[in-house]
């Protein structure tokens, strides 16, 4: 058969493969939420099912302390590339449910998207790369390379699991090459092929004042207040001018080369359009640097959540005894993840206002990421791209972190390739998450055409 007959296949199941896409986004597997465990752990199961039902074998849900990593495999390719293919089918909680315009674990398709928790990030992608070898296995009889699959449940909590798993089974999930889509694309019709991401670092505040809230009017002007006590700590994390203000925190990062530079130029937004995208007066950031390269590869330390005190309609005059904030950092190379965390937590016991007591919790990590993107399995991502979307591929970094691909590339010394098909616009991680059905339909193609020329070309 021609090695175009699996377009013929995708184009008449498209309708039945968007509906077991719907039922794979209505599983609420919501990993950090222990309410959530059995959703977590049937939308495992329902993906194991799916892969035997293509043709995969020695379907196994691995067990962790959490929640279970998926493995099966197709191995009858002798003499062609072992491929792995990582994703994860844990999801991000929904909060706040309120800004949803429909249900996120309701899948409704509209403006040519699917909106659902999990739509991109990163069940879409995943099922994607299930129906691409589905489309080949029909229209062939078989896969053109080796293939196994490894898709987790925990990547939204950090990973905590995954790498005792790889450490066990090194054999199990040895390969020629790793392929990811769980990255983004640099618009609706420019594909990218990513090959660097920042690595994160994540802490929680906590001040606590008296032994238990007061009234403002009784004790106000004679003890220190912990949201003012927060406030003025949060406040000393940066600069006027976006730079982090912490000790030591930039003193390992790794520069941009003028070469890298200059191509990021050439890929560089209209920042005066992306501001009026995203809904603000001007885009801010630390200076010296353009958008693209804020985005890609510098670091940065956000606050992500800040609360305490009365939180009600109305008003309560109180003074709290306890303030609380969360903080991740994204990191560049060759920053470490937990010493930042230390340098952190020294520069908030330094500035820490007196009468309060500070804690700071330490919590996920994980490595930053770059390779080199002349490699030969990068290359042909590129071609297989310009193949589905006519047009060249370039070469990106992300601003996001997937922590488990460094742990990859330093327990299996395999090459990773980050085909993402998302587009930084699809509210991954925050209400209204959707997926472009155009790049559903062209990111199929893009794999299939990957797999087979991946069979042709070797790695």
């Amino acid at each position: 058969m021609a090695n175009t007959d699996f377009d013929t296949y995708l184009t008449a199941h498209r309708d039945e493969h968007l509906e077991q896409l719907r039922t794979l986004l209505r599983y609420p597997s919501i990993s950090t939420l222990s309410a959530h465990a059995a959703d977590v752990r049937d939308c495992a199961q329902f993906l194991g099912e799916m892969a035997a039902g293509i043709g995969f074998e020695h379907v196994e849900l691995i067990p962790t302390p959490r929640h279970p990593v998926l493995y099966a495999d197709w191995l009858h390719a002798p003499g062609k590339p072992t491929v792995l293919v990582y994703g994860h089918y844990d999801v991000q909680p929904v909060d706040p449910l309120e800004l949803w315009q429909t249900p996120p674990f309701e899948p409704d398709i509209r403006d040519g998207r699917i909106y659902a928790r999990g739509a991109s990030d990163d069940k879409g992608q995943v099922f994607m790369h299930l129906k691409s070898f589905e489309a080949l296995m029909q229209t062939t009889g078989q896969l053109p390379v080796n293939v196994k699959l490894c898709i987790e449940g925990e990547e939204e909590i950090g990973s905590p699991h995954l790498h005792a798993v790889l450490e066990e089974r090194r054999e199990q999930f040895a390969a020629d090459v790793l392929v990811i889509s769980d990255t983004t694309i640099l618009g609706p019709n420019q594909p990218s092929v990513c090959y660097g991401l920042r690595g994160l670092a994540a802490l929680e505040v906590h001040v606590t004042g008296a032994n238990g809230d007061l009234h403002s009017g009784l004790y106000g002007g004679s003890i220190q207040n912990p949201l003012h006590a927060l406030v003025e700590l949060l406040a000393s994390l940066h600069l006027p001018d976006g730079r982090v203000a912490v000790e030591g925190f930039y003193d390992r990062v790794v520069p941009l080369t003028a070469d890298e530079r200059a191509a990021f130029a050439e890929l560089s937004p209209d920042d005066a359009q992306l501001a009026a995208d995203l809904g603000v007066p001007e885009l801010f950031g630390e200076t010296g640097y353009t958008t693209l390269e804020r985005q890609w590869a510098r670091p940065t330390l956000e606050l992500n959540g800040v609360y305490g005190g009365f939180q009600g309609e109305g008003t309560k005059t109180v003074i709290p005894n306890q303030a609380h904030a969360k903080i991740t950092c994204r990191l560049v190379p060759n920053q470490d993840p937990r010493e930042i965390q230390d340098q952190i937590a020294a520069h908030l016991s330094r500035h820490c206002p007196p009468g309060v007591r500070l804690e700071v919790v330490r919590q996920d990590c994980g490595q930053p990421y770059v390779t080199p993107f002349d490699h030969p399995a990068i290359q042909l991502a590129a071609r297989a791209y310009e193949q589905a979307y006519g047009v060249p591929a370039a070469f990106t970094r992300m601003g996001g972190s997937i922590p488990i691909v460094e742990t990859f590339t330093r327990i299996l010394d395999v090459p990773v390739v980050l085909m993402g098909f998302g587009l930084a616009t699809e509210n991954f991680h925050a209400p209204n998450e959707h997926f472009s059905l155009a790049n559903f339909d062209r990111g199929l193609r893009t794999l299939c055409h990957y797999w087979l020329g991946l069979a042709e070309q070797g790695v």
